[in-house]
């Protein structure tokens, strides 16, 4: 669950992809200006294009907000609920919501499968709940009737299984108290089989206990980061609002004779940790053709292995990686916007860190200040308190941290990226 949307990452590749079925030309074409991208509407977090992650960036503010007790505006909640079609699938974005979902809309597992976390945790604070819990229960019929025969999900309904959408459906499954081990394909097989098939094993040499987002086109396994954070939270039956566990365990790669979804989830966290060991945060290879070879730090990557660690029980092991985070992460998300502060407002929690006093950022008000300003918050009914001389910020704060413990919504991942 990458900050960039994989979305972005499907479209860019199937580009290329596609440029080696196409027809070769006989002559260049002649140069037309770039569409503007569409404008950012009311309502929407973010001031960047929202073609590729509108619905992904608005739904995890959301999920950040409601799991730390803040209730985003209504004006927001209602953008998000307009992007979902009749069917109960949501696309990337769609500009115009009024018009009719038909072939031509791009249906997006990844972003249905966010938004209907987004909506359970939203109808917990809701006075009227019926309506959001409608509008996630119909996301999550619809991911059912386009599951793979494998039991896996792909970014787009019929595309091949990869890790990551099969780990963010399972997320969404999990915050509605479903269980993913009996949501079966047609031909009886689940999630975690399909996530069994991209587990690497712990005699490979590279990449022991990771798992690979797709085999490649020779169809070998290739450990990938962030597929590895978000199939160990699924695996563990967790998801993206997932916290730290006890006892702490120190996570390594053991083999099975017959290989489990839970065994393999461990051994996923054991690479993580191991990754996280080198540097004490995870990096992303260069983009084809920039002018610095060397790999630069993958926050988002790092931020998911964070949650996916906590979860795993391995706090000691993500320790490290959120200190990290801490001391480095304000410019990157204030580049990047919402998604970036509602990943680390994610890693914070798993970890049990105030998120408010994130090394020199309060990023629940980072965040809120990307969107229309919240309906109500812990820290505004605080400060409104102290005023009164009725109560403690830090009181009011632990308060509302706490019921939200109580709710216990459901992850990153599915990764976006690059």
């Amino acid at each position: 669950m990458t900050t960039v949307r994989r979305g972005a990452a499907a479209f860019a590749a199937a580009a290329v992809l596609c440029t080696g079925l196409a027809p070769v030309a006989t002559a260049a074409p002649s140069p037309s200006a770039t569409p503007a991208p569409p404008a950012v509407p009311a309502g929407l977090y973010g001031t960047k294009d929202p073609t590729y992650d509108g619905v992904w960036r608005q739904s995890l503010a959301f999920i950040a907000q409601t799991t730390n007790g803040v209730q985003p505006a209504d004006e927001a909640v209602a953008w998000l609920t307009k992007q979902q079609c009749a069917s109960g699938a949501f696309s990337s974005f769609r500009a115009d919501p009024a018009k009719p979902c038909d072939a031509t809309t791009m249906l997006d597992t990844n972003a249905t499968a966010v938004a209907v976390q987004a909506f359970t945790g939203l109808k917990a604070k809701s006075a009227d709940p019926k309506p959001l819990a409608a509008t996630a229960e119909a996301g999550a019929s619809w991911l059912k009737s386009v599951q793979n025969k494998d039991g896996g999900w792909g970014y787009n309904p019929g595309g091949p299984s990869d890790a990551n959408s099969t780990s963010i459906v399972v997320s969404a499954l999990t915050a509605l108290g479903q269980k993913p081990g009996e949501v079966k394909s047609a031909e009886g097989r689940t999630a975690y089989d399909a996530l069994l098939t991209l587990s690497l094993p712990c005699s490979a040499k590279d990449g022991a206990g990771a798992f690979a987002y797709q085999p490649d086109k020779d169809g070998k396994l290739l450990a990938n980061a962030d597929a590895t954070a978000a199939a160990t939270l699924a695996g563990l039956g967790k998801g993206i609002t997932a916290r730290g566990v006890e006892p702490q365990q120190t996570p390594a790669c053991t083999a099975e004779t017959k290989p489990t979804i839970d065994r393999a989830a461990l051994n996923g966290a054991s690479y993580l940790a191991a990754a996280l060991a080198k540097t004490g945060h995870l990096n992303t290879p260069p983009m084809p053709g920039a002018t610095d070879p060397t790999e630069q730090p993958d926050f988002g990557n790092t931020a998911d292995a964070v949650v996916a660690l906590a979860a795993a029980g391995a706090t000691k092991e993500a320790t490290g990686a959120l200190t990290w985070l801490q001391k480095n992460s304000a410019a990157w998300a204030k580049e990047n916007g919402p998604a970036a502060y509602a990943q680390l407002t994610l890693a914070a929690t798993a970890m049990h860190v105030d998120p408010t006093a994130f090394g020199s950022t309060d990023l629940l008000k980072e965040l809120a200040a990307t969107g229309p300003a919240p309906k109500a918050s812990p820290t505004a009914t605080a400060e409104a308190s102290d005023e009164d001389g009725s109560g403690s910020s830090n009181l009011w704060w632990i308060i509302g941290i706490g019921a939200v413990v109580g709710i216990g919504i459901g992850f990153l991942l599915s990764g976006r990226k690059k």
